[in-house]
């Protein structure tokens, strides 16, 4: 990542519009030429130019701007949040040939220590299917005389972090299914009455 900013001449419109920062801090922080930067401030240069609000975007902070307005001998420096993108899309996780059959034996692991969990929650934590989560936990899986639990994060097929947090999940959901159906019943009785 560079020390310019996203956008530099719309942001440069922005600061001389909405700031009391010198041209010659503008101009260093968003690498055009100071006569460039005043001349974005008479009206010649940028015309039809939208401004571009840096803090809003992340690059700045009110902090640092209010600070350079104060000294003009001090540089603006780039907010450089980190926006760890990759980390937020979970990408799928290779599982070799010969831990891809602990998958039904960590589901049943699952459905017995975690019942509240959908088949949906447990395909997702396992890299396996609904449909296969649904089987095993009817008992009509093809093999599921020869199954035994076994626990996930040993075999290494999710994180103990991510079943407490799908186990959370699940407890929200059944907490609101009761509510739910009590209330029914509450409106129920009162009707009946």
């Amino acid at each position: 990542m560079t020390d310019k900013p996203f956008m530099p001449k719309a942001t440069a419109v922005w600061l001389v519009e909405n700031t009391k920062i010198s041209f010659k801090q503008i101009a260093d922080f968003c690498s055009l030429h100071e006569l460039e930067v005043k001349g974005i401030a008479d009206g010649d240069v940028a015309k039809g130019i939208k401004a571009y609000n840096p803090i809003l975007a992340g690059q700045l902070t009110r902090e640092e701007i209010e600070a350079c307005s104060k000294d003009i001998n001090k540089k603006i420096v780039l907010n450089k949040k980190n926006l760890d993108i990759k980390s937020q899309q979970k990408k799928k996780r290779y599982v070799p040939l010969s831990k891809r059959q602990d998958r039904p034996d960590a589901i049943v692991w699952l459905i017995k220590n975690y019942p509240q969990l959908s088949d949906g929650q447990i395909a997702k934590l396992i890299g396996s299917t609904k449909n296969t989560a649904s089987l095993i936990r009817n008992k009509n899986y093809w093999n599921s005389s020869n199954l035994s639990a076994k626990d996930p994060v040993v075999s290494n097929l999710c994180s103990q972090i991510d079943i407490q947090k799908a186990a959370e999940k699940a407890n929200r959901r059944v907490i609101r299914k009761k509510k739910e159906l009590e209330k029914k019943n509450t409106i129920n009785e009162n009707q009946n009455s």
